[in-house]
């Protein structure tokens, strides 16, 4: 079983980062499609890796949704700042880049508030052991969807700043 776990987790990182990449360039009911299967690999992939029983997997799989249906309005925030920055990243201004660096963050925040709020959910309906393997493997998954993404976005180039006037 241990074997047949690693071969999906393996394929299914596979997937996940190809759709997260994929899911700037193509037109937005594209994205639309691409996103739905993204979650629905991470549910796949949580799954196969969680081991859930019968009576933890029904109190475990409508509180993931929930869960997941508050991650997906950031994600989608985050995926709008990602196309907007890939499409102008050579001609930002400042306070444009400022703003969608700021942005970012903000997002960030919200995604880290939404996962700590739900500890507490997710130990009422699995064991304390079951919560740090989930969010283990939500932090593999992000850490995959993140390197892919982050091989594709282009770096700002650096400009000289015009002399401060004095």
């Amino acid at each position: 079983m241990t074997h047949y776990r690693i071969i999906a987790a393996a394929a299914l990182a596979l997937v996940l980062g190809g759709s997260a990449v994929r899911a700037e360039e193509p037109a937005q009911s594209e994205q639309s499609i691409l996103l739905d299967t993204l979650r629905s690999n991470r549910k796949a992939f949580v799954a196969v890796n969680l081991d859930l029983g019968a009576e933890e997997a029904k109190n475990f799989w409508p509180l993931y949704d929930k869960y997941q249906a508050e991650l997906n309005g950031i994600q989608e925030r985050v995926l709008a700042l990602v196309q907007e920055y890939t499409a102008h990243f050579s001609d930002l201004s400042d306070d444009r880049a400022k703003q969608l660096a700021q942005d970012y963050l903000a997002a960030e925040a919200d995604r880290v508030k939404v996962r700590q709020s739900y500890i507490p959910e997710f130990e009422k309906v699995v064991s304390g052991r079951t919560v740090a393997r989930f969010y283990q493997l939500e932090n593999k998954m992000d850490a995959v969807v993140r390197y892919e993404l982050a091989s594709k976005i282009p770096v700002i180039e650096q400009k000289a700043a015009p002399p401060k006037p004095k």
